[in-house]
């Protein structure tokens, strides 16, 4: 009786392993053996070498999708953790809170091309505002279009990242106590050590854990920024993009699977960073 009831629960799971085989592990398996083969189908590792992904320009874009991703993960971070604080002080059924929440669900969706276009049609060099603020002395493209650069896709993403943020914080701040901050005066404490030795360190882990995961949905972005430049690929999905319609492409098929594997590889590290840090908060949300 013990093993039919198991058998039973395994067999309700068998839509979601189906579906992580088919659509997971299968691409991630495809991605692995293209990376370790050449045109003709032979064993080797030259796709991870000097003439492979250790090349100069694949290097910069590496660091490049880093960079943006770290940069727009810890401001977004930041801004939302403080955002998701100011909404947790005020009414848990009240207006404000509704209405941020639910924006937020709906512009952490929000990207590829429409998000690209909103920008260039709010802020880019044909745009009513940029031409307003230059008849009035202000020119924020005198030094080139820099929405079209790293600089612009870092404050594009910024648009999604921090309701994200919002999203996945605030069930961890929503877990401060009250009565914490009233025991720590009671006991002779102020904001400063309630901040210092209560709710920053129970915090900590799910701030983290969250920056991280902004982190690794920057980094794998591709559409908003595909919409955004179409020329050359400065950061590695757009690199990947140009390599499977590129001749080098043709020449070696192997070389975006491998700067997929790579991506593969940080992400998996990311998340289950994430993972770990997230169990650690669910310890004291419980």
């Amino acid at each position: 009786m013990g093993s039919r009831r198991l058998s039973l629960s395994w067999t309700g799971l068998a839509p979601f392993f189906i579906y992580t085989a088919l659509f997971l592990f299968l691409p991630t398996a495809i991605i692995l053996v293209g990376s370790l083969t050449d045109k003709d189908g032979n064993f080797t590792l030259v796709n991870f070498g000097p003439d492979g992904i250790a090349q100069s320009y694949l290097l910069r874009t590496l660091l490049a999708s880093l960079q943006i991703s770290a940069v727009s993960g810890l401001v977004g971070a930041v801004a939302g953790a403080l955002l998701a604080y100011a909404v947790s002080t005020g009414n848990p059924r009240g207006v404000l809170r509704r209405t941020v929440t639910s924006a937020s669900g709906v512009l952490a969706q929000f990207g590829g091309v429409t998000l690209a276009f909103a920008f260039i049609a709010t802020i880019g060099p044909a745009s009513f505002i940029y031409e307003t603020m230059k008849d009035r002395g202000v020119d924020f493209y005198a030094n080139g279009v820099w929405l079209y650069e790293l600089s612009g896709i870092t404050l594009i993403y910024l648009y999604f990242q921090i309701p994200l943020m919002v999203i996945v914080f605030l069930p961890a701040v929503d877990g401060i106590r009250p009565q914490w901050r009233e025991a720590t005066e009671s006991l002779g404490g102020n904001t400063w050590h309630y901040w210092r030795y209560v709710a920053g360190p129970l915090l900590a882990p799910s701030f983290l854990g969250c920056a991280l995961l902004l982190f690794a949905n920057s980094f794998s972005a591709y559409a908003t920024a595909a919409a955004l430049i179409t020329q050359a690929g400065p950061i590695v999905p757009l690199q990947i993009s140009n390599l499977l319609t590129s001749e080098t492409g043709r020449a070696q098929p192997g070389l975006a699977k491998a700067l997929a594997l790579a991506m593969i590889v940080v992400v998996l590290v990311v998340m289950s960073l994430y993972t770990l840090l997230q169990r650690r908060t669910s310890n004291w949300l419980r």
